[in-house]
């Protein structure tokens, strides 16, 4: 995506609920777009570019645009995972660009709490077809011991422990204290967390992230529409995606999608990685908050553990305030989905609208990145930084 791509998230949205039983998915997605035009000061008749994921009823963007009552110019369903919507942070500034829209609006939302749904200590339900299917499939894999695999990996090549690895959720539950929707807001300390039942050697239950209901949406603008809201300029200054395979079975656990997004986004913004001032990057599992600040740029391989060690992800304290909302291991992880509320606290960062106990003084560099589906496996990766104007 052009640096000079002028688009601008206008509106952003949370849902409050972290349990939904008595809405449908539709409804969520609906309740998202309203929530997030409202907050930029549009409605659905100014929408003209639609953009979702596989968690919208229908698994792409028609059904929505239906119950929506959208008159579209353009809309992608492109589906890679948690990360779809910060993909999509990047195709809706592209569309924007290139005149095929004017307002795009990203919704996501979803309800395995209130279905019961069990993530991560299950076997996976794997479609049949997939090319890989006759030889995978009798592994009934289950995506907390792929990441476990990951953490032992990663500590037996650079010596990562246990204890470094909880620093990660204890940042993520101090700032979940001052979140008034977050799922799990009692902060805990490092004992708690190695001390938590175990779920995938070495991962403890309070290394894996919560299940919730909800959802989120975000509205990008052309500079001109964005120029008439009465809302701050959040502009989409670099994007960046990738896929990483798992190269016909000769997986690198210890490489992410990060370390192609992270040089891509920095060298379209023209940045250094110590010039982000906010960092909102996907936490499912703490091994893979250490992994992505490696290959982000924000420390060296192998330097993951002591970097969060010694406290640098906590707000008013840290060289890198991260996930001041809780993140997902202790504030949402909608429809097992982060990537659009790591938008909304970007978003929220850059405008000084975070909670003033982890607000970044005069932020305006942040960065949003995650993966996709499951790392250690095939999964997508996207990247972003936004800026405030």
């Amino acid at each position: 995506m052009a640096q000079s791509s002028n688009s601008y998230v206008m509106g952003v949205f949370e849902h409050p609920t972290r349990k939904a039983p008595d809405k449908s998915t539709a409804q969520l997605h609906a309740e998202c777009a309203l929530g997030a035009l409202a907050d930029a000061g549009l409605s659905l008749k100014d929408v003209d570019g639609y953009f979702c994921a596989g968690d919208a009823p229908g698994r792409q963007p028609l059904v929505m645009a239906d119950y929506l009552g959208l008159h579209l110019h353009w809309m992608d369903g492109t589906d890679s995972g948690g990360c779809s919507y910060i993909s999509h942070l990047g195709h809706a500034a592209a569309a924007i660009a290139s005149g095929k829209c004017s307002v795009a609006l990203i919704t996501m939302g979803g309800r395995p709490r209130s279905t019961g749904q069990q993530v991560g200590v299950t076997a996976r339900t794997l479609d049949p077809d997939r090319p890989e299917a006759a030889w995978d499939s009798i592994s009934r894999s289950v995506i907390a011991t792929i990441y476990g695999m990951m953490a032992q990996r990663h500590m037996q090549a650079y010596g990562t422990t246990s204890e470094q690895l909880a620093a990660v959720k204890v940042a993520a539950s101090f700032h979940a204290q001052y979140n008034p929707h977050a799922y799990l807001p009692k902060p805990v300390t490092i004992e708690d967390v190695v001390n938590s039942e175990m779920i995938a050697d070495p991962l403890h239950k309070l290394d894996c992230c919560v299940i919730t209901d909800g959802g989120g949406a975000a509205v990008l603008t052309n500079e001109s529409i964005a120029r008439t809201l009465k809302r701050p300029l959040v502009k989409v200054l670099a994007a960046a995606e990738t896929i990483n395979t798992n190269a016909g079975g000769e997986v690198d656990l210890l490489r992410t999608g990060a370390s192609v997004t992270g040089p891509a986004v920095f060298r379209q913004a023209g940045l250094m990685p110590k010039q982000i001032q906010y960092a909102s990057i996907y936490d499912n599992f703490t091994i893979m908050v250490v992994m992505q600040l490696e290959q982000l740029g924000f420390c060296k391989a192998g330097q993951g553990g002591p970097f969060v060690a010694e406290g640098n992800l906590l707000a008013r304290r840290g060289s890198l305030p991260w996930n001041t909302d809780g993140g997902g291991l202790s504030n949402n992880h909608p429809s097992n989905r982060g990537g659009m509320v790591k938008i909304a606290e970007a978003v929220r960062q850059l405008r000084g609208e975070a909670h003033p106990a982890v607000q970044v003084p005069n932020c305006s560099l942040a960065l949003v990145s995650g993966p996709g589906l499951v790392v250690g496996g095939a999964h997508g990766y996207a990247s972003a930084i936004l800026e405030r104007n």
